[in-house]
C-alpha cells in the first residue's frame, strides 16, 4: 500500500514545509514496520519520496518576509523605549530646576531664668555615732532601730564593777589629803605660835642686851632662834599649799571617775532617730571602739548636688529649691540652697551646693533618691535650636542655615547643653538665623532651597508646636 502523501503547493512555506513532510515519511515508516512485525509480512515495500526543492523566488520572498517582520519587531520595542528615556529626562531636568522644600526652625534665646534640675541623696543635717566611754558590758538596753529618742535619753547602760571600785578609791585618796591639809594647817598655826614666842624673846633680850644686863652671846642666840622660827612658818605655810593641792588634785581624780561612772548610762546627744543599733544585753564594749548605736537628726534633711560650672554663679544661699521623688509622684517638697563650697571641683568642673529641706512630719527618710530643681539666672542666655537640627560630622557639630535669599550654608557650633527638644548654642548662631531641620541629601553647601515651618510631630493629648516654643519655658 502507498502512502498518500499530503499535496505539495507551490506557495508552501519552504524549509519549514519540507521538515513537516520529512517528520511525516519517518512516521509513516514506523507504522508500515509496526505493521509488518504485527501481521508477519515478509517484506513491504515502503516507496522513498524525495522532498521537493524550494524554488529560488519562494526563498527571496520569506527573506523579504523575515526582514519585513524582524522590523515590525524592532519598531515596536525601540519607539516606547526612546519615549520613555525622553520622558525621564524631562522629569530629572525639571526636578533639578525645582527647589527642595526643607523644614526650617527659628534660632531663639532662653529665657535668662531658667530651670536647672540635679540628681541628689537626702543626708540627715546632723548625724553621730555613739560610741562607749567606758568598758564593761552591756547591762540593759533601752532603744532600738526607728525609735525616736530625745536629747539625754538614756540608749543603754554598761556595768562595770572595776570602774566603781575606782570611784571609791579616789574618794578614799581624797579623804587623806584632806585629812593631810588640816594637819598641815594645825602644824602652820602651832609654828605661827612658836614663832611669836620667838620674836617676844628675842625682843626683851635685845632691850637687855643693849642695858647690858645679859651678854651678846645669850642675845643672839635668841635673835636666831627668832629667825629659825620665822623660817618654820614660811615651810608650814608651803606645806598647807601642797596639801591644798594634793586635795584638788584628789578631788579632780574623783570627778574624773565619777564622770566616767556617768557614761555607764549610754544617752541620746541630740534628739532625732536610732538608725543603727550594734549591741544587745551581754554585749562586751571596749572604750572609744565600740558603736553602739547611730543617731540621725531628721527633722531638716539636706542633699548635696554638683552644679555645672555655667550655673555655678547663680548659686547663692537663700535660693528657693524644689524637692521631687519618684515614690511619691505628684507632690513637690520646698527647699533652701544654705551654702556652697565656693570653688569648683576641678576633675568635674562642678561646683559642691547644699539644700535643705524641713522634714517636720518625718515623710522623707536619709538615703532617698531627689530630683533638686534650681531657679539658675544667667547674664548671658545661650540660643536655642531644635535638637533635630544638629548635624555630627567629621569636622565637629554643624547646622545648615538658610539666609535671606534661600540659599544654604553651614555653620560649625559650640554647643552647651541638652535638653532633649533643644539644643544650647553657646557659639556659631545668631538670633533669629533660620536652620533646616533634619536636612537630607539635597541639602547641600550653596543650594537654593524652599522653605516651611517646622513643626514636632503629635503627641497624645498635645497639638504640635512649632520649634522654639519651650524656649518660651524655663529650662
Amino acid at each position: 500500500m502507498s502512502p498518500q502523501l499530503p499535496p505539495t503547493s507551490g506557495v508552501g512555506n519552504g524549509d519549514d514545509a519540507a521538515d513537516a513532510m520529512r517528520r511525516k515519511i519517518e512516521e509513516l515508516e514506523h507504522e508500515v514496520e509496526r505493521l509488518r512485525v504485527h501481521h508477519a509480512v515478509p517484506h513491504i515495500e515502503v516507496p522513498t519520496m524525495q522532498p521537493p526543492r524550494p524554488s529560488r523566488g519562494l526563498l527571496r520572498g520569506l527573506l523579504i518576509a523575515l526582514v519585513l517582520v524582524l522590523a515590525l519587531a524592532l519598531a515596536a520595542g525601540l519607539l516606547p523605549k526612546l519615549h520613555r528615556q525622553q520622558v525621564l529626562a524631562a522629569e530629572s531636568t525639571e526636578a533639578q530646576a525645582a527647589k527642595p522644600i526643607v523644614p526650617v526652625a527659628t534660632v531663639t534665646r532662653a529665657p535668662a531664668a531658667s530651670s536647672l534640675t540635679l540628681p541628689g541623696t537626702l543626708q540627715p543635717v546632723t548625724e553621730a555615732p555613739v560610741l562607749a566611754r567606758a568598758s564593761g558590758y552591756v547591762k540593759r538596753r533601752y532603744a532600738d532601730i526607728g525609735d525616736r529618742v530625745k536629747a539625754g535619753q538614756v540608749l543603754a547602760e554598761i556595768e562595770a564593777p572595776e570602774l566603781q571600785q575606782q570611784v571609791r578609791q579616789a574618794a578614799a585618796t581624797l579623804e587623806q589629803t584632806r585629812a593631810a591639809l588640816e594637819q598641815s594647817k594645825a602644824n602652820l598655826t602651832q609654828g605661827l605660835a612658836n614663832r611669836d614666842l620667838a620674836r617676844v624673846s628675842a625682843e626683851r633680850y635685845g632691850r637687855l642686851a643693849q642695858r647690858g644686863i645679859v651678854s651678846k652671846q645669850e642675845n643672839d642666840t635668841w635673835q636666831a632662834q627668832y629667825k629659825a622660827q620665822d623660817a618654820a612658818v614660811e615651810s608650814l605655810r608651803k606645806a598647807v599649799a601642797a596639801a591644798q593641792s594634793n586635795v584638788a588634785e584628789a578631788q579632780a581624780n574623783l570627778g574624773r571617775v565619777q564622770e566616767m561612772e556617768s557614761y555607764l548610762k549610754v544617752r541620746a546627744p541630740f534628739a532625732g532617730v536610732v538608725t543603727l543599733r550594734n549591741v544587745d544585753a551581754g554585749t562586751l564594749v571596749a572604750e572609744g571602739n565600740t558603736m553602739l548605736f547611730r543617731v540621725a537628726q531628721t527633722g531638716v534633711l539636706r542633699v548635696f548636688i554638683n552644679a555645672p560650672q555655667v550655673n555655678a554663679s547663680s548659686m547663692k544661699p537663700g535660693e528657693h529649691a524644689q524637692l521631687s521623688f519618684t515614690e511619691l509622684s505628684g507632690r513637690g517638697f520646698g527647699g533652701l540652697l544654705t551654702r556652697s563650697s565656693g570653688s569648683l571641683d576641678p576633675a568635674t568642673r562642678t561646683l559642691l551646693v547644699e539644700v535643705q529641706v524641713p522634714n517636720p512630719k518625718g515623710e522623707l527618710m536619709p538615703g532617698m533618691y531627689a530630683n533638686v530643681t534650681l531657679q539658675a539666672a544667667r547674664a548671658t542666655p545661650p540660643l536655642l535650636i531644635p535638637s533635630e537640627a544638629l548635624i555630627t560630622r567629621g569636622e565637629g557639630a554643624t547646622a545648615a542655615v538658610v539666609d535671606a535669599g534661600g540659599a544654604v550654608h553651614f555653620r560649625h557650633l559650640q554647643l552647651g547643653r541638652d535638653t532633649g527638644l533643644e539644643l544650647e548654642v553657646l557659639d556659631g548662631l545668631e538670633e533669629g538665623m533660620k536652620v533646616i531641620v533634619n536636612p537630607n541629601d539635597k541639602v547641600r553647601e550653596g543650594v537654593v532651597v524652599e522653605t516651611r515651618p517646622f513643626l514636632r510631630p503629635k503627641t497624645p493629648g498635645a497639638p504640635p508646636a512649632p520649634a522654639g516654643a519651650s524656649a518660651k519655658k524655663a529650662g
